[in-house]
């Protein structure tokens, strides 16, 4: 079997990839796959925290846009990542995976609340922690979020995984010019405004020297690939 390249990750999950074929909401059937991938990196030994965004249910920022306050509709969104969260748990559950759901938001009877050393500890003993509710403020996106916790957790690497095959110096959708990278800089992705990530958490991984692999989620085996420093996606370090 190939060597471990990372032995403690956080995987970022877009919670738009949690639409699987639907147009709305959480798909059943996606949501099982992944719980299947998650169980066959835990057999491998790795140890691995999650952090989930919302947009299958509810964005803040574009409901900001029609007249929502900004505050109360990013507060909506944290409550998404929350059902994210959960259904991803039950799902890890069936496949015999032990999961903890750790929420920035109170949430008293569903989620324990996010506790830094208590998830270290989940960690360790083996468990996959689900960190939901991004960091329970207003303005800062899951993406910073799921910087924060790397660093928190001393991950390896973030692994963002999303619905497209890396990163593009534009839309790849809208240009069949466009061209992909294979590797980046931090840096070249603040200078080049390119849109991985929110600045703000590219900045935060960039000072602490945290890689992240951008790559698509809906093709199978692909986070496995990651960890394992195959090349798939793009690579900022």
């Amino acid at each position: 079997m190939k060597k471990l390249k990372y032995k403690k990750v956080l995987l970022k999950l877009s919670g738009e990839a949690f639409l699987g074929k639907r147009e709305y909401g959480i798909d059943p059937e996606f949501t099982r796959d992944i719980a299947k991938q998650i169980k066959k990196i835990k057999e491998l030994g790795i140890e691995i925290c999650i952090v989930i965004g919302g947009g299958n249910i509810f964005r803040g920022i574009s409901a900001s846009e029609h007249g929502l306050d900004r505050a109360t509709g990013d507060y909506i969104g944290m409550l998404a990542t929350v059902m994210n969260a959960l259904a991803l748990q039950d799902a890890l559950k069936k496949e015999g995976v032990e999961a903890r759901v750790q929420s920035a938001l109170v949430m008293n009877g569903i989620a324990e609340p996010y506790i830094r050393e208590k998830a270290a500890s989940h960690l360790k003993k083996e468990r996959v922690v689900i960190f939901a509710a991004g960091i329970g403020n207003p303005f800062f996106t899951t993406d910073m979020a799921a910087a924060l916790r790397a660093l928190e957790m001393k991950c390896d690497v973030l692994l963002k995984a999303t619905k497209v095959d890396g990163v593009y110096d534009k839309d790849p959708i809208k240009f069949k010019d466009s061209k992909k990278y294979k590797r980046l800089k931090h840096k070249e992705v603040l200078e080049n405004g390119l849109s991985i990530m929110d600045s703000s958490a590219i900045a935060l991984c960039m000072d602490n020297s945290i890689p992240i692999i951008v790559f698509n989620l809906l093709e199978r085996g692909n986070i496995i690939k990651a960890i394992r420093g195959e090349y798939i996606g793009t690579v900022v370090e």
